[in-house]
């Protein structure tokens, strides 16, 4: 099996994250290859995936057959009409691997440090002055996130805001601002002592899009812009603010839930992304995610020495800085991943170190399973595509 450092540990972060024009999809029944080969082999993946619980998926493989891409399940509930095979979906937390990209070339540049106070930048928050830049993008700055936590003596804190349950449900299209999530946040106890232990959290990256902004004198979108989706042409990759809707082709995501009771299902597709902002709000393709990763693999974006920090894992976490990493045995070696989730959506991005083989996951939440089944289910598909396309069904 697959060893991520501390694999369970991401299952766990798997549930709690069960939060220009695009190119016209293929609605194939067919998965459609680069030399126009079939890989009935991938398209049952495909469908396998789709069968676990998921209302729809869309793959992308690239490996020494070349480029393949197909989908299974269903774009919307109700319909026969399959996920179309480049539509835009919410990336969830594969935001913050583009955002911690570019806090690193900001550090290349020598406009930040990585090992300096976070406070250095962002002095308006009174943040504990041990927090490093580094801290942010590894999770090791002990704050307290936002969206709410356990504090080390087993008190459970609710968070800013309701993102589960009805509550969310009649909340969804509510703005919010990254710094009042951040002054939620320092008004919290403390998880650890900063640098002293590793827990993954929102608020570092809200924080590191708000130092993007503070260092540059732009948002961090435009940033983004400027830096990798126009250099790189992801024209299909979209910051979305406070809009809800997801513009172009894509697949509808749902959210099941209790009330009074009583299980209901929602078409939670349209939602204001702005209650996570830059841990989590971007919209993008498989297509757009493979141009991004594998640039980023095959050092296009970072220097050598600041994609080896970037690669370099928490011993604990099993996180570099913006990236899993994962030891996939002595017959594969070490896989480098981006896992996000969002309410109605699931994405997963997998590449070898350099990033010859690779594949971009979309997965859309339906009406069938619970939130624990489709976190089993998402590592499950997590753990099957690593074997079989960068593996090559070797993994230890």
């Amino acid at each position: 099996m697959p060893r991520l450092f501390r694999r369970a540990g991401v299952t766990a972060v798997a549930a709690g994250l069960l939060a220009g024009v695009a190119l016209p999809g293929v609605a194939a029944a067919d998965g459609v290859a680069a030399a126009g080969q079939d890989r009935p082999d991938l398209q049952a993946t495909v469908q396998a995936i789709a069968d676990s619980g998921f209302a729809g998926v869309q793959l992308r493989v690239h490996d020494q057959r070349g480029e393949w891409v197909g989908s299974a399940g269903v774009r919307e509930l109700g319909s026969t009409a399959k996920p179309p095979t480049n539509g835009r979906f919410r990336m969830g937390s594969n935001t913050k691997t583009f955002i911690a990209t570019v806090v690193l070339q900001l550090v290349g540049e020598g406009s930040v440090g990585l090992d300096a106070p976070v406070a250095d930048y962002l002095p308006e928050y009174g943040l504990d002055r041990r927090i490093t830049v580094r801290m942010l993008l590894q999770h090791t700055s002990g704050l307290f996130d936002y969206v709410g936590a356990m504090l080390p003596d087993g008190t459970i804190v609710s968070g800013l805001m309701p993102l589960a349950g009805q509550e969310f449900v009649d909340n969804r299209f509510h703005s919010y601002r990254p710094e009042d999530m951040v002054r939620f946040s320092v008004s919290k106890p403390a998880l650890f002592a900063p640098g002293t232990d590793w827990g993954y959290t929102n608020i570092n990256y809200v924080l590191a899009g708000l130092l993007i902004e503070k260092v540059t004198g732009r948002p961090y979108g435009d940033e983004l812009e400027r830096r990798i989706l126009r250099p790189l042409k992801l024209r299909d990759t979209v910051v979305p603010g406070t809009r809800s809707g997801i513009p172009g082709p894509h697949a509808h995501g749902y959210y099941r839930y209790q009330d009074a009771g009583q299980w209901k299902v929602v078409d939670i597709t349209r939602q204001n992304p702005s209650w996570v902002s830059s841990a989590g709000e971007m919209i993008s393709t498989t297509k757009d995610l493979h141009t991004f990763f594998s640039a980023l693999n095959r050092g296009k974006l970072l220097p050598a020495p600041l994609l080896a920090e970037m690669r370099r894992p928490h011993p604990k976490g099993g996180y570099g800085l913006g990236l899993w990493v994962q030891d996939a045995g002595p017959n594969c070696g070490t896989v480098f991943k981006g896992m996000g989730g969002f309410h109605g959506y699931g994405t997963i991005m997998g590449s070898t170190p350099d990033g010859s083989r690779t594949f971009e996951l979309s997965l859309t939440y339906g009406d069938s399973v619970s939130d624990n089944d489709l976190a089993l289910a998402y590592d499950k598909a997590d753990r099957t595509l690593v074997n079989k396309v960068i593996c090559n069904g070797q993994a230890g």
